[in-house]
């Protein structure tokens, strides 16, 4: 084997390698991007707390939250927030209920995704249950209500970008979740 043979092996190994890289790293950038939102509130998503965090101190700022919801037409099911609107205390906890009523004729599984605008709110609003968190499963006719426990930061007021917002809306959309075939 010459010189410029091994070469050129070597060099189509690389290749070959940096595609299989590079197709990793496409199917691996959604979850990704995901969790970097998730994590640092990017792009209007909003953070995750424990329960068993400590209580923040309410500053005795008010701020308005809407609740916004949307269901993917493939869902058949009623979705909507009991108050469309709550004035909320920056940095005290606060509840929000949606409800959900499967208007189908079988059982049918959902998930939601979730959004907060504006954008420079997403990192100060902070969720700590959530019906999101995990799919959901209504039989026919069923209704749920679903709870939301959150709270704004209070560290919103200190950043001039997102100090002066007066209202933040909490967006979620339902999907239908692909439920793995039966074999027959």
């Amino acid at each position: 084997m010459n010189t410029l043979t091994r070469r050129n092996g070597r060099t189509a190994a690389l290749a070959a390698l940096l595609v299989a890289a590079m197709v990793g790293l496409a199917f691996a950038s959604v979850p990704l991007y995901r969790l970097f939102c998730q994590v640092t509130g990017f792009g209007g998503t909003p953070l995750r707390a424990s329960e068993f965090e400590p209580a923040l101190q309410s500053t005795g700022k008010i701020i308005s939250v809407r609740f916004d919801a949307n269901t993917n037409p493939a869902l058949p099911w009623e979705f909507k927030p009991e108050e469309n609107r709550q004035r909320v205390a920056v940095g005290a906890r606060d509840m929000a209920f949606y409800t959900a009523k499967n208007v189908g004729e079988s059982s049918v599984t959902g998930t939601a995704t979730f959004n907060v605008t504006p954008a420079q709110a997403g990192q100060y609003f902070t969720k700590i249950q959530c019906f999101c968190f995990t799919e959901q499963t209504l039989k026919p006719g069923e209704e749920v209500r679903m709870p939301v426990v959150f709270f704004v930061d209070p560290k919103i007021l200190d950043d001039p970008n997102a100090r002066q917002i007066e209202e933040i809306t909490l967006s979620y959309t339902f999907y239908p979740v692909d439920q793995p075939k039966s074999q027959s």
